[in-house]
C-alpha cells in the first residue's frame, strides 16, 4: 500500500475500489498524459457508474452472441487436456513439445476462491521455473499491483512452457482471413497480453528467478478463415510491455497529481461530482472512445472549449502547446502574439493560412 492510498480512499467516497482486470490495465496505456484517468484508476474509481450518473454512459461490452461463440471456440481449443492447441503449436509453429503436462488452475478442490487459486499458482509455477515441470497451465490467477493495490488477474489465457520459457496463449474468436485479423483487434490483444507478460515476469522475480524466463513473444489462437478452425500467430509484444511500466510507474507517482487538487475532492455521485471530475485536468483524443468509459463525457468537454485534441492526437502534437482551436486561429492570423516558446509554431501556422488563403484565391479565380 503507497503512502497516497488515504487520498485515494477518499475520491472514491463510501464506494468499494473497482478490481481491474486485463482490458482496464491494458486500457491505462491508450493515453498515459491523462491526469484524469491516471487520478480514477489509481483510485480504483467506477468510471462507468461516474460517466452514466453524468450523463455520457459509454456503449462498452460484447453482444451475447459473441460471448457465447468465444466461449465455445475456448472450449474447443482447450478441449481433452489441450489436445487440439498442442497439435496446433506443433504443427503450425514448428515447437519441439515431445510431451505435455496440464494444469487447471481455474478451480482448486472444489473451491473458486482468489487466495487458493493464486496460491497454486504460484506453487506450480515455482515448481516450473525449478524443474521445467509442466506445460500448460489453464487461468492461472495472477496479480499485479495498481496504483498500490494488488489487482487479481483472471484471465482466459495459458502459460504454456517450452524450452524453458513460459510464454502466453491469447484465446480469442475473432477471425484471421487469409493470414490477416482486424489490426484494432490484434493490438487490443497485444496489449492484454502484455498485462499478463508482465505480471507472469513479475511473479517469477518474487521466485527468483528471471523474469527474462517469461518471454515477451505471446501465442494468439484464432479462427481460421470462416471456419472453428484455429490458427496460431506469434506476436511480439515488447512496445506494448514498455508503455504499460512506464504508465503503472506513473501511477505510482499520482501522488504528484493529487497535491494539485482540492482536500475535500471526491468522485460521489452527487450534485457537485461534474465540477469534482472536471476539477483534474483530462487529456481528450477521439482514440479514448475506444478503451475509455470518461470518453463521451471529456468529449463534451473538450468540444465545448475548442480544445485541439478533438481533431486526434496528432493535431495536437503538431499544435506543441496549443490547447484550443482559437488560440492556434488567432496566432494564425496574426491576432494574437505568441510566447517565445511558441514563435516557431506560429511562423507555421502564419505560413499554412498563407498558402490556404492563396489556394482557395487561385480556386476562385479558376472557377470565374
Amino acid at each position: 500500500m503507497t503512502e497516497t492510498a488515504p487520498d485515494l480512499d477518499r475520491l472514491r467516497g463510501g464506494a468499494p475500489p473497482r478490481n481491474h482486470d486485463a482490458r482496464t490495465i491494458a486500457a491505462l496505456t491508450a493515453n498515459p498524459g491523462c491526469a484524469r484517468r491516471g487520478v480514477m484508476d489509481a483510485a480504483g474509481v467506477d468510471k462507468d457508474a461516474v460517466a452514466r450518473h453524468l450523463g455520457f454512459p459509454a456503449p462498452f461490452g460484447q453482444s451475447q452472441f459473441a460471448i457465447t461463440r468465444g466461449n465455445a471456440f475456448e472450449a474447443q481449443v482447450k478441449a481433452d487436456g489441450c489436445a487440439e492447441l498442442l497439435t496446433l503449436l506443433r504443427d503450425r509453429l514448428g515447437l519441439a513439445v515431445a510431451e505435455a503436462a496440464y494444469d487447471d488452475l481455474e478451480v482448486v478442490a472444489g473451491n473458486e476462491g482468489r487466495e487458493l487459486r493464486h496460491a497454486r499458482t504460484r506453487r506450480l509455477l515455482a515448481r516450473a521455473l525449478e524443474t521445467g515441470e509442466g506445460t500448460l497451465f489453464d487461468h492461472p490467477l495472477l496479480r499485479l499491483e495498481i496504483g498500490g493495490r494488488l489487482a487479481y488477474l483472471e484471465p482466459d489465457v495459458i502459460a504454456f512452457q517450452v524450452e524453458g520459457r513460459l510464454h502466453v496463449i491469447e484465446v480469442k474468436s475473432f477471425a484471421v482471413v487469409d493470414g490477416q485479423a482486424e489490426p484494432e483487434q490484434v493490438a487490443a490483444a497485444a496489449r492484454q497480453s502484455a498485462v499478463y507478460v508482465l505480471a507472469l515476469r513479475r511473479l517469477a522475480a518474487e521466485l527468483g528467478h528471471d523474469p527474462g524466463r517469461v518471454s515477451h513473444e505471446v501465442f494468439l489462437v484464432c479462427p481460421e478463415n470462416f471456419s472453428n478452425r484455429p490458427t496460431a500467430t506469434p506476436l511480439d509484444v515488447r512496445p506494448q510491455l514498455a508503455v504499460l511500466e512506464r504508465q503503472l510507474a506513473r501511477l505510482t507517482r499520482v501522488d504528484t497529481i493529487l497535491e494539485a487538487l482540492p482536500e475535500d475532492l471526491c468522485f460521489e455521485p452527487g450534485d457537485a461530482l461534474a465540477d469534482s471530475v472536471r476539477a483534474v485536468e483530462a487529456r481528450y483524443a477521439p482514440e479514448c472512445i475506444a478503451g475509455c468509459e470518461m470518453a463521451f463525457f471529456c468529449r463534451d468537454e473538450a468540444r465545448a472549449c475548442g480544445a485541439t485534441g478533438t481533431l486526434g492526437r496528432g493535431v495536437r502534437d503538431d499544435l506543441g502547446g496549443i490547447d484550443t482551436a482559437g488560440t492556434a486561429l488567432a496566432l494564425a492570423d496574426g491576432s494574437l502574439s505568441p510566447s517565445d516558446d511558441l514563435a516557431e509554431t506560429a511562423a507555421q501556422l502564419r505560413t499554412a493560412a498563407r498558402l490556404r488563403d492563396e489556394a482557395l484565391a487561385a480556386a476562385r479565380g479558376g472557377a470565374a
